[in-house]
């Protein structure tokens, strides 16, 4: 009986944690965080996993935490592990992008980088 219970706890476990390692987590970003660049045109984040665009989000914040209206993420044709959004002119100063998204496996992910227009 206990062989059971230590079995049981085990596969509980090792499941939980195989399931933590399954989610998308970013793994680069153009501009990359803490980056001093001219404006860009897009933001790009690229992922350890495919994930679904339509469940993804983008939210930029500028200079004086002033929401900027952004495109809508999206994955590139040839690349599923890869969101573009595109972005209006930005003027210089500092600016917070927060992301979140959800990898094929369903497990949602988020985070957030910071980046300087010159």
């Amino acid at each position: 009986m206990m062989y059971i219970v230590r079995l049981s706890l085990f596969v509980l476990a090792f499941g939980a944690a195989s399931s933590v390692f399954a989610h998308a987590r970013l793994q680069t970003s153009d501009p990359q965080n803490g980056a001093n660049v001219a404006a860009p045109s897009s933001i790009t984040l690229h992922y350890n996993e495919p994930v679904e665009a339509a469940m993804s989000n983008v939210k930029l914040f500028g200079p004086d935490n002033a929401a900027v209206e952004t495109g809508s993420p999206a994955t590139r044709e040839s690349d599923d592990t890869t969101l573009v959004t595109t972005l209006p002119k930005l003027s210089a100063g500092a600016y917070r992008l927060e992301w979140s998204t959800m990898g094929h496996d369903g497990h949602h992910t988020k985070g957030e980088l910071r980046f300087t227009v010159k």
